[in-house]
């Protein structure tokens, strides 16, 4: 595998590297299934902090391959991230540069392919991994809202804008509460194709909709269906429904289909 070729270059690279710590491996690689389609996911232990030194997170990153191009994740909230795409072969790769203390803190065990003075191991056994779950609170207060938002964007025409808030609702509501369901971690709908029963799958694929008024409303009635069916099973007792704006929604939604 082209990414088995790639990290091993990265490791033998760094053994001489007094600043490099450590390099592990997450992703597909914990679970043993990278395919031809995998990036790859390293993880750049350094005994100072280079997050915020673009320069310098790339001058480490050309070391490794034929780099293309590279950016930062601050759109995803990571700025340790560096997303970058090597050519010859053509690869997908995002480093993430930590300290030691950095490292502790994780949403999953990464595979370990490099620890000069066991500090990533003792890391890892004083330390574990946290993946954020959804706040079904957070998603019950804003939902009838987002229903709202999205009839209003039917009623007047803006189809494109109500797409994508459908496909919104999928990434941040049903995919999260689908996996979990499933027993799965909530990570979007990433792999929602071979990890959700095949009833659930056909649920959230109930939700998209085609660039049509009708469609629309269909597929957003269905959305509604999904969830109200999803809160019932995942949500207990602390959880306060919004009934009243439920209600108060549903029938603007009454009115927009006459």
């Amino acid at each position: 595998m082209i990414q088995i070729e790639f990290a091993k270059r990265v490791v033998a690279d760094c053994i001489q590297d007094d600043q490099i710590v450590g390099i592990a491996a997450g992703g597909s690689w914990i679970t043993d299934a990278i395919d031809e389609f995998s990036d790859l996911d390293l993880v750049v232990v350094t005994r100072n902090k280079i997050t915020g030194d673009k320069e310098n997170m790339l001058a480490f990153a050309s070391r490794s391959g034929e780099l293309l191009s590279g950016f930062t994740g601050e759109h995803v909230g990571e700025p340790r991230l560096l997303i970058c795409l090597f050519d010859n072969p053509l690869l997908h790769v995002d480093f993430k540069f930590v300290t030691i203390e950095e490292f502790k803190s994780r949403v999953e065990t990464p595979v370990i392919l490099l620890d000069k003075e066991n500090q990533l191991k003792n890391a890892l056994k004083h330390s574990s991994p946290e993946f954020p779950y959804p706040d079904y609170q957070w998603i019950e207060d804003r939902f009838w809202i987002w229903v709202h938002y999205i009839l209003q964007k039917i009623g007047r025409g803006e189809y494109m804008e109500a797409l994508d808030s459908l496909g919104f609702l999928r990434m941040v509501v049903f995919g999260p509460l689908l996996h979990v369901k499933n027993g799965n971690l909530p990570r979007g709908v990433r792999k929602v194709e071979m990890e959700l029963e095949k009833h659930d799958l056909r649920q959230l694929v109930s939700t998209i909709p085609l660039y049509d008024r009708q469609s629309l409303l269909d597929k957003l009635r269905a959305a509604v269906s999904l969830y109200t069916h999803l809160r019932e099973e995942l949500y207990d007792r602390e959880v306060k429904l919004q009934e009243h704006t439920r209600t108060r929604v549903m029938q603007y939604f009454e009115q927009m289909e006459v």
